[in-house]
């Protein structure tokens, strides 16, 4: 469980075209130090779920507040009591790092 502090304990770094996206290796590193973040194509994501609709939102308000302070804003589908984040880096057409500590920090929030 280090792994995701140490994930979570980073600081997102701004990426440029020209800056290539991660290795297939790469990624399935840091997927193992996430739980249950799930890869699909250029992008990682995953679903929480929640007790009710409430919940649900302060989740969605607290991780926008989060991808504001990190500049790095996720895709989120919301429901009645499930929020499914995605990340991926649109400059470089793939997945950062910048992707892999957003999501540890979402799980850290989860977690409160």
């Amino acid at each position: 469980m280090s792994d995701i502090c140490d994930l979570a304990n980073k600081q997102c770094k701004p990426c440029e075209g020209g800056t290539p996206a991660l290795s297939q290796n790469d990624i399935n590193s840091l997927l193992k130090q996430l739980d249950g973040w799930m890869q699909y194509d250029r992008l990682i994501g995953k679903t929480f779920e929640f007790k009710n609709f409430y919940q649900t939102m302060a989740f969605v308000n607290a991780v926008a507040w989060l991808s504001h302070r990190e500049d790095h804003h996720p895709n989120m589908k919301v429901g009645y009591n499930k929020c499914h984040v995605e990340y991926s880096t649109h400059a470089i057409n793939g997945l950062s790092e910048n992707d892999f500590i957003c999501a540890a920090k979402v799980d850290a929030l989860f977690k409160i």
